[in-house]
């Protein structure tokens, strides 16, 4: 799950009816995610939290914990991962597995940086604010562009739609992210969310 959906942090008991937290943790690195993780455990031992450590994680926290702690560390994690993101940095926005960053204007996945042209990072930051919502291509236009719409500037959204998805989607002829809305527009969705 974690290696398909990407998320901004992963919380991981180390038991697990089907094995070792501490081998996931591993196995999570060996596949390349960078993401926090936080590990939650009864095993208060000095040995088992540094083999948590070792094997990759970034936090511990041992049961009983009080729910005020576990929400400081994942911020503190996030912060540390991000920026400002957990600090309501409003200048960052979450799409699937991509970082918005309207401050810096620029998109990343993971440590990539998408080469996103400024119209393509206006139109993904208005779907992005508009999440799962079905747009239609006057609105694009006037949201994006600023111009009314016409015959000829309704072909300006389809090209950027296309340059958007090759950049964005894992596989732009069959898009998870930039969905078609037929009748209506288009419509960003997170995959995994309804």
């Amino acid at each position: 799950y974690a290696r398909q959906h990407n998320p901004h942090l992963i919380i991981l008991d180390l038991r697990l009816p089907d094995g070792s937290g501490y081998a996931v943790c591993r196995r999570l690195r060996q596949a390349g995610l960078h993401q926090p993780i936080l590990i939650l455990t009864v095993q208060a031992d000095e040995v088992d939290k540094v083999l948590g450590l070792e094997m990759g994680a970034d936090d511990y926290l041992t049961k009983p914990f009080g729910l005020r702690e576990l929400l400081s560390r994942i911020r503190a994690l996030l912060r540390r991962a991000y920026g400002e993101f957990a600090a309501g940095h409003t200048d960052l926005l979450f799409v699937a597995d991509l970082v918005i960053d309207r401050g810096r204007g620029q998109v990343m996945r993971g440590e990539q940086l998408l080469p996103l042209t400024p119209i393509e990072l206006r139109l993904l930051i208005y779907f992005a604010q508009n999440m799962e919502q079905a747009l239609s291509r006057p609105q694009l236009l006037d949201a994006v562009w600023g111009i009314d719409t016409d015959v000829e500037s309704e072909k300006i959204i389809n090209v950027n739609i296309r340059r958007l998805r090759q950049k964005i989607e894992l596989d732009p002829d069959q898009p998870q992210l930039l969905l078609t809305v037929p009748g209506i527009g288009y419509r960003l969705t997170s995959p995994g969310r309804q």
